[in-house]
């Protein structure tokens, strides 16, 4: 919907647009410099003589085209200012005109897509508190799709200038964790800045958002927090910034929580997501992403409505951080000396707060308190049950004692929502009782880091919460009997003993356990013998058939210019570059029996050419013997033996007798000793991803590669003709080890554990509890995500899970917040 909106709100919305531009067009050209510096880095490293080349190739062709790109992008993105007209988003019939989009198009998206992704998780809360600001201005309910403002519109600008000055998609691909790393920073500065700007204008310095924390439709009773209020069910006025929130923050249907339904109050990346399909795990982070959004609103309305203090400004960075009419937040004291820290926005942590004394000891009293209580539940007898419910008890206690002693709103805020996500954490029976134990005794050190660094409550990449996220997927797939007393509990109570050790670092010790953790899972994991073996297997199956593509590949190079019978051109790709590949990965490349290999195919080579003159024939029939014995040799290294062997025998004879007899002309010797010393050397010259999506793979390879039994080994395949969409693959890249799925394989159910990928994340092992193995290849376990034959057997992760538990609540008991 859209009403008339006078001149000056008008006026205001196109200078933050023009003050927007005018920003981001300035991060282009460091952006340009930190692209042409990690270029020239890379050409000067030492690498394999390809990779050296294609680095010296980027750096020369960056640095003839970049000027342009930096032209034609501050160009382009000053034009697309004019297209930001603040009219209603269209809805004319053009939108839904079905197309053919060709490849070059869709690859130009994803990459475009990757990039406005990554802007949206680091400016989620700017971004949607400046929409809501624009919208209040303009009279609308949403932003034009190409509306400078939305991150979309800057990153595919990027892109398409990017190509148009002659650059190519690999090249960006190449260059864009250093285009994120230069170019995001500044972009979440642009969004904290156009706020600040209309704050100082008076435009919504506390966005109202008493509609987030109203039930709607049949949710049952339950006030809104804020004086004045509509009724629950009444429409909502978009232009003072409230929304409708069916199945928002309060919902208590978790699969649909803080996302289904959503209609205005969630960020422009979530709706888009959600109409358009975008792929499961963007929509599951996006749902993530949305939960801690409305938290964050939830509790922005409670404190704003019950108390003006400046301590409470701090309980989430962003806009709620700063104070009406000024941009950049300031330190204030409030509540006992606690020192606020300056609003930062979501793109950076803000600085640490200082704790009061007295705030500060009672913490580390309740932690004290609560990590004997907690020994004494583990070393004592009893009922499972309750312990947990004494524990849950202890817990409840301390925090309500705490909440007495916080020196400000936002403290007590923080304290009642880290109880609670703790609670819905003990209260989590697929975690096993010894683990549990473990992670109540995080809740005074996240405590600690919450009120400390307020953007844990906003942000999934908090090392808090990962570290959370990660030991809970782990630990919930393993019964009682397989934690108690295994590494894996011992791992947990060492990392949960440091970070007690280390209160005052912040999330740093948090960062550090982290990826020691991740170290431990990828050891842990895979130290059975049974897992080694397929690991061993599967890794030297995926060396070998890697290097066997690019050994074809480059055979095939050399042999492109040369007078070559079919016959031997189609042996050498097909057989004898996997002979190849698999003497390099047995002897080594430069093995004696390989560098012998790599020397017969040369030989082969000249021997089936013409040989018009009497010397080279005597030579042929002197050196036959040998070359056939040779042939027959590296042939057994691949179990081609008895009538297989024979059959290439007879082909490669014949071939040689039509050779003997011609008299045309022979291939130069020059030719030959060239081949044979590139072969030598063959490994400097193919690259460390040639032909990565043709691997093929089946359990009798692996039992003839290595002789290993393939019995309780189940390989899966890649599909031969089987399309798999690009978000697919990056999706299976990014499956984290430890975590447990749900395997639906040949109208079997399993639940298995991601417990290994190898280095070229081509191959993936899963492992069931009863001891099998699935080898899955990358594109098939690309297809399985896709049609839902692989599912994550958790939705969400344990502390987003934790969030909306705690949301529900205090939906349901608002004053609890901070009485």
């Amino acid at each position: 919907m859209s009403i008339a909106r006078s001149a000056s709100s008008l006026q205001l919305a196109r200078e933050t647009r023009e003050r927007f531009v005018l920003a981001t067009e300035g991060v282009i050209v460091p952006l340009a410099r930190a692209i042409r510096d990690r270029l020239a880095s890379q050409s000067s490293e030492a690498g394999n003589a390809r990779a050296m080349q294609e680095h010296r190739d980027d750096f020369v062709a960056f640095q003839g085209q970049g000027s342009q790109w930096i032209s034609l992008a501050q160009t382009g993105w000053r034009k697309a200012l004019g297209a930001s007209t603040g009219s209603a988003p269209s809805t004319s019939s053009s939108a839904l005109r079905l197309e053919l989009i060709g490849d070059e198009v869709v690859e130009s998206n994803i990459l475009s897509s990757r990039l406005a992704q990554l802007i949206h998780d680091k400016a989620s809360f700017e971004l949607s508190d400046l929409r809501l600001r624009i919208q209040h201005l303009e009279g609308t309910s949403e932003l034009d799709a190409k509306d400078v403002l939305k991150p979309e519109t800057l990153a595919k600008l990027l892109v398409e200038q990017w190509l148009a000055a002659g650059l190519s998609r690999g090249l960006w691909s190449r260059v864009q964790d250093a285009v994120q790393a230069a170019l995001i920073d500044g972009v979440v500065k642009a969004y904290e800045s156009a706020n600040a700007f209309l704050i100082a204008n008076g435009v919504m310095p506390e966005i109202d958002l008493k509609s987030f924390v109203r039930r709607t439709g049949n949710a049952g009773g339950g006030a809104g927090t804020g004086t004045g209020g509509s009724s629950s069910n009444a429409p909502m006025d978009h232009h003072q910034g409230h929304s409708s929130t069916s199945g928002g923050p309060h919902s208590a249907q978790r699969p649909g929580f803080g996302f289904e339904g959503q209609q205005g109050s969630a960020p422009s990346s979530v709706m888009s997501t959600s109409t358009t399909g975008g792929s499961p795990l963007m929509i599951a982070r996006q749902r993530a992403q949305t939960a801690l959004l409305s938290l964050k609103r939830f509790v922005t309305a409670r404190i704003g409505g019950d108390a003006g203090g400046g301590g409470n400004q701090n309980f989430a960075p962003g806009a709620e951080a700063r104070a009406s009419g000024g941009g950049g937040g300031s330190s204030s004291v409030s509540g006992g000396g606690h020192a606020a820290h300056s609003g930062t926005g979501s793109g950076g942590a803000a600085a640490p707060r200082a704790f009061s004394r007295t705030f500060a000891g009672a913490i580390a009293d309740a932690e004290v308190a609560y990590r004997m209580a907690a020994t004494q539940f583990m070393d004592g007898s009893g009922e499972q049950a309750t312990l947990l419910q004494q524990s849950a008890v202890d817990l409840r206690r301390r925090s309500a004692e705490l909440k007495k002693r916080a020196p400000t709103t936002a403290d007590k805020a923080t304290v009642e929502i880290v109880a609670l996500m703790f609670q819905a954490i003990l209260a989590e029976e697929r975690i096993p009782f010894s683990a549990r134990v473990w992670f109540a005794r995080l809740q005074m050190p996240v405590l600690r880091v919450a009120i400390a660094e307020p953007e844990f409550f906003g942000t999934l990449q908090h090392p808090a919460r990962m570290l959370i996220d990660r030991m809970g997927s782990c630990v919930m797939g393993f019964d009682a009997a397989a934690i108690t007393g295994s590494a894996l509990e011992n791992e947990i109570r060492r990392v949960v003993q440091v970070i007690e050790q280390y209160p005052e670092t912040g999330q740093r010790v948090f960062k550090l356990v982290f990826d020691e953790f991740v170290a431990f899972l990828s050891r842990y994991l895979t130290q059975s013998d049974s897992t080694q073996r397929v690991m061993s297997v599967a890794q030297q199956v995926e060396q070998k058939e890697t290097m066997a593509i690019q050994y074809t590949i480059e055979l095939r190079k050399m042999l492109n210019d040369m007078p070559v019978r079919d016959e031997i051109r189609e042996f050498l790709f097909k057989v004898w570059a996997e002979v190849l590949a698999i003497a390099a990965l047995r002897y080594g490349a430069q093995g004696e029996q390989t560098v012998m290999l790599k020397r017969v195919a040369s030989e082969l080579v000249w021997a089936a050419s013409a040989k018009p003159n009497r010397t080279d024939r005597a030579r042929v029939i002197q050196d036959l013997p040998q070359l056939l014995q040779r042939l027959r040799q590296g042939m057994a290294l691949l179990g081609i033996v008895d009538e297989p062997q024979e059959a290439h025998i007879k082909i490669i004879g014949a071939t040689l007798s039509d050779a003997f007899l011609s008299k045309t002309e022979a291939i130069p010797q020059a030719k030959i000793e060239a081949m044979a010393e590139r072969l030598a050397h063959l490994e400097d010259f193919v690259s460390d991803d040639g032909g990565a999506s043709d691997l093929p793979l089946d359990a009798h390879s692996i039992e003839m590669l290595l002789g290993v039994d393939a019995a309780s080994i189940e390989v899966i395949p890649d599909a031969a003709g089987t399309q798999v969409a690009e978000d697919m693959v990056a999706w299976a890249h990014e499956l984290q080890v430890g975590n447990w799925f749900m395997l639906d394989h040949n109208d079997r159910v399993n639940q298995v554990q991601f417990v290994w990928r190898s280095d070229r994340k081509r191959l993936h092992l899963f492992a069931s509890a009863d001891g099998r193995s699935f080898l899955i290849q990358v594109g098939r376990l690309a297809t399985y995500l896709q049609a839902g034959l692989l599912v994550p057997a958790e939705e969400e992760t344990l502390t987003v899970r934790a969030t909306r538990e705690a949301l529900a609540k205090l939906d349901a008991n608002p004053e609890r917040l901070l009485n």
